[in-house]
């Protein structure tokens, strides 16, 4: 652990992992928030999933990202703030032939993947 210079305690190590719809990496881990960095490969889309105990903020960096909120879709581009409240059923899907680069800041009180319910997955990971 390290402490930021505003007294926040954070892992040093960060997390990276490459998925079948892309990769993403952990740019901070604090206690209050997550925030990650995601790329999402063209012609791919993330499980339709909701969260019992956090919220999400995605900002696109690059692309065109279709996201899914509970029913409504709609495209995002370069700038351009998603919010995903809690218990929010969502998704992104990249259309375009060119990746979509997104930052995802997770907000609440748990980070782990045991309260995250997996509706669809293209992947068959249910």
């Amino acid at each position: 652990m390290i402490e930021t210079r505003i007294g926040q305690k954070r892992k040093l190590i960060m997390e990276y992992d490459i998925g079948p719809w892309g990769e993403y990496l952990v740019l901070e881990d604090a206690k209050t928030h997550k925030t990650k960095k995601i790329k999402g490969n063209q012609g791919n889309r993330l499980s339709l999933q909701y969260y019992y105990k956090r919220g999400e903020v995605w900002t696109i960096l690059s692309g065109v990202g279709a996201i899914t909120i509970n029913e409504q879709i709609k495209d995002y581009t370069k700038g351009e703030d998603a919010e995903i409240p809690r218990g929010a059923h969502h998704r992104i899907e990249n259309r375009a032939t060119e990746p979509v680069f997104f930052v995802d800041l997770q907000y609440r009180v748990c980070f782990g993947k045991n309260h995250i319910v997996c509706i669809e997955d293209d992947y068959n990971r249910i």
